[in-house]
């Protein structure tokens, strides 16, 4: 071990201009203070040699990390070092070299100097000078408050510190002291290091040491308040144990362990499936080790009410009784033959093959037409328990499969809710307006639907919140649907469609009377001897107050009448009342609806074509007129393009077929066209509208009448020929609805009359048409001679500008 005695004074050092380097990583030293360090390998001979001469070696911080060879540049280097003394020196091992250094002054380095195994450095040495003034001892004065604070705050700090800093008087030998002591980043404290004002200096640390003591507070803080917790934790920890033993002493049982007990007996008694009964059990295991006053015991406890809750085995006995079924049916519903057909069949097969799986109905129609309330009644007709949901609206994914349980306050979906409510692992389960589900950032609620609607997929439905399988299959799926358009292909894959269409009037007197009338009395607090109304009223409150598919506006205006039977009633003034067709009026206003064919197709260029909407069908006006123009064709009524298209393939074709559809070959030269679809605030679109406009244009330009009572339906070709469209039902019972006597219908479409009821295609002539000229020649009245016919085309047809001069020069001529 070497030693030697070091002056404290650094103008006792004669420190030469060339020194040699150490290059530090994780160590800063400040002038004035003292570090132990241990070097190997070429750091060692540097060692020696300094040991052997003056004893000086600059101890700089590097930029870069520590990499071999080790050789740095001036721009490795931090720009502003300690010039140090070594006190003591010992050697370890070989190459190894331990010593206590002492801080004597700042130096910068002005260059690099080669030559030696180890790196040398021409240095400058940075003079400081002591500044005595009053802002100085102010500076000086809070940063001894902050550093005695900090001491206070730093346990691993000794409180020594505080005495020796306060006996320094020298403003620079403090701040560097205290930069030294206190715990920042190496980064931070060289830049205390770099500045050679004092002022400068001590305004700089003040910032470091106020940042340094802001963090050691709130530190302290928080092991306050661990502290405190652990000790409240442990308190409450000792008392439970006192009453533990208490209550073992008093022979009580633990509320926890009682809830526990009361879990497995249920676990138990369920009789839970294989995977559920595991999952149970392990957060049963889970709420046993929990204190009931843990945030986690609540969610727990409420994932095993609801496991033991729910019906994983047991069902309702199915009324397999046809006869009886088929008379609960009857009971509800009037008509409807196709789903209550398809109901008996599910009976049937059940009765033979027991373990059948349920089917996935869709009942499609327009609103009113008795869907939701036909799975009531199935669900009556079987014995089950009936369940409904509606998806209108719907837009989260977990509606339909429930949240995952690490949400606050999460539950299952509305499946298995539903599940749990009916009590049975059976029901009849209703999802209604599934047409009307929508998706955005939460999901897809339609793409969850697919394993819930699938037979071969739902016999093990995973719920989020349940995270085990549950067995659909048994339940009996009923959705409801006022159109197809809107359901994805791949649900509607799953579906098994059946249409309900709209009622003919005479089914919705049936309804009326054996359904409506009586319920609307019960509402009304009336009774069948207090109210009556005939058919003649029942029928003008049908054609001439609601024209719909279905019979909810029809229940309705009979509650109005019922109300206003019921107000006078009440007033005293009658005590019963029948309601004639002349009483309508008194009680539902004047009439809405007007059968106004008649007065509409009073002239050429006036057809009437059948429209499809998700509520049913509808009766569709189209007229033509022209005027003076030039090849101008002008399409009003907020048509669609396919509608658009229809109307310039229909002008086409008669322009190409103008001689055999008695039209003038050159008609289109001399006038612009304009075709009007009444009801104009309506968007309306389809193909369907092309034989009724090639109609309209050749009534229009022949100047030959649309026969009245004449309805018609049908996509055309540029060719003349007449494809098929869908919603015939739809559209033939709005036609009988308004009274129309004759339909013209595609060919292809003749096999959609057998859905027609049988009174229906007996008061409605049906005509089937393959081409164009077939149309016209059924739908136009005939002219009565060539001679009125021309006149009438000529009179329809307006005469260009040109002609009228050429016609006024030859009258001059003449004359």
């Amino acid at each position: 071990m070497t030693e030697q005695n070091v002056p404290q004074n650094k103008n006792a050092f004669n420190i030469p201009e060339v020194i040699p380097i150490l290059p530090m990583h994780n160590v800063l030293v400040f002038p004035k203070t003292m570090i132990p360090l241990e070097v190997t390998g070429s750091a060692s001979i540097l060692v020696d040699e300094a040991m052997t001469k003056d004893r000086l070696v600059g101890l700089i911080m590097s930029k870069k990390e520590p990499e071999k060879p080790n050789v740095y540049t001036k721009e490795d280097l931090h720009p502003v070092g300690t010039c140090a003394v070594i006190m003591k020196m010992a050697k370890t091992m070989e190459n190894h070299t331990q010593m206590l250094l002492q801080g004597i002054s700042r130096f910068s380095i002005e260059e690099i100097v080669e030559g030696k195994p180890y790196q040398q450095a021409r240095i400058k040495i940075i003079e400081e000078k002591d500044v005595k003034d009053l802002e100085t001892e102010a500076l000086m004065s809070n940063l001894l408050s902050l550093f005695d604070r900090i001491l206070k705050l730093s346990p691993f700090l000794p409180p020594e510190f505080g005495p020796m800093a306060k006996s320094i008087t020298e403003a620079g030998t403090l701040a560097d002291l205290i930069a030294s002591i206190i715990n920042a980043p190496l980064e931070e404290k060289q830049k205390v290091l770099n500045i050679a004002d004092v002022k400068k200096r001590l305004k700089e640390l003040t910032l470091l040491v106020n940042h340094q003591m802001e963090v050691l507070e709130l530190g302290n803080k928080i092991q306050t308040k661990v502290k405190d917790d652990i000790d409240k934790n442990q308190r409450e920890y000792y008392l439970r144990q006192q009453m533990k033993a208490i209550k073992q002493e008093l022979g009580e049982s633990d509320e926890n362990t009682v809830e526990t007990e009361e879990y497995s007996k249920k676990i138990e008694e369920k009789n839970l499936p294989e995977e559920a009964k595991k999952e149970a059990l392990r957060e049963l295991d889970r709420l046993s080790r929990m204190h009931p006053s843990s945030a986690e015991y609540t969610v727990s406890s409420t994932y095993l009410d609801w496991m033991t809750a729910l019906p994983w085995h047991d069902s309702t006995k199915d009324n397999l009784d046809i006869t009886k079924a088929r008379q609960v049916l009857d009971e509800d519903h009037y008509g409807l033959a196709k789903p209550k057909k398809r109901i008996i069949e599910y009976l049937a097969v059940r009765k033979l093959k027991p373990d059948s799986k349920g089917p996935i109905l869709c009942f499609v129609g327009p609103p009113g037409t008795g869907k939701t309330s036909l799975g009531q009644s199935i669900a009556r007709a079987l014995g089950r328990k009936f369940i409904r949901l509606s998806l209108g609206g719907v837009r989260d994914e977990a509606e339909i499969r429930g949240h995952r349980r690490t949400y606050i306050g999460a539950l299952p979906g509305r499946i298995i809710q539903g599940i749990r409510r009916a009590e049975s692992n059976n029901p009849v389960f209703m999802l209604d307006e599934i047409d009307k589900v929508g998706s955005d950032f939460r999901g897809d609620p339609s793409s969850a639907l697919l394993e819930v609607l699938d037979p071969q997929q739902n016999n093990t439905f995973s719920d989020h919140y349940l995270d085990v399988p549950f067995d659909l299959s048994h339940v009996m799926f009923i959705t409801t649907a006022n159109m197809l358009d809107t359901i994805p292909p791949a649900l509607l894959d799953r579906l098994e469609v059946i249409e309900l269409n709209g009622y003919t009037q005479e089914e919705k007197i049936k309804i009326a009377e054996r359904y409506l009338i009586p319920r609307q009395l019960k509402e009304n607090g009336l009774n069948a001897s207090q109210f009556k109304l005939t058919s003649k009223a029942l029928n003008t409150i049908i054609s001439g107050y609601t024209r719909e598919a279905g019979v909810r506006n029809l229940e309705r205006e009979i509650a109005n009448a019922c109300r206003g039977v019921a107000a006078q009633i009440a007033e005293g003034t009658i005590k019963s009342k029948t309601v004639t067709e002349k009483d309508i009026h008194k009680y539902l206003g004047p009439v809405r609806v007007l059968a106004d064919i008649d007065s509409r197709i009073t002239k050429p260029g006036i057809a009437i074509g059948l429209a499809w909407t998700p509520v049913g069908g509808d009766m569709l006006f189209i007229e033509a007129t022209a005027m003076k123009g030039k090849k101008g064709l002008t399409l009003t009524g907020q048509l669609g393009d396919v509608m658009k298209e229809s109307a310039s393939a229909a002008l086409s074709f008669i322009r190409t077929n103008a001689r055999e559809l008695g039209v003038k070959t050159d008609f289109f030269e001399e006038m612009d066209i304009h075709i009007h679809v009444p009801a104009g605030a309506i968007p309306k679109d389809g193909p369907s509208a092309g034989v009724t406009m090639l109609t309209a244009l050749t009534s229009l330009l022949s100047g030959r009448k649309v026969k009245k009572h004449l309805a018609m339906t049908g996509e055309i070709t540029l060719r003349g020929a007449v494809l098929p469209v869908g919603g015939i039902k739809e559209k033939v019972l709005a036609a009988y609805r308004a009274g129309i006597k004759t339909i013209l219908l595609p060919e292809w479409n003749r096999k959609d009359i057998e859905d027609i009821p049988p009174n229906v295609r007996e008061s409605i002539s049906f005509h089937f048409v393959q081409d164009m000229m077939d149309v016209v020649k059924l739908a136009l009245e005939p002219a009565k001679d060539k001679k009125t016919a021309k006149k009438t085309a000529k009179r329809n047809r307006p005469v260009a500008p040109a002609k009228k001069k050429m016609k006024k020069k030859a009258e001059k001529l003449k004359r």
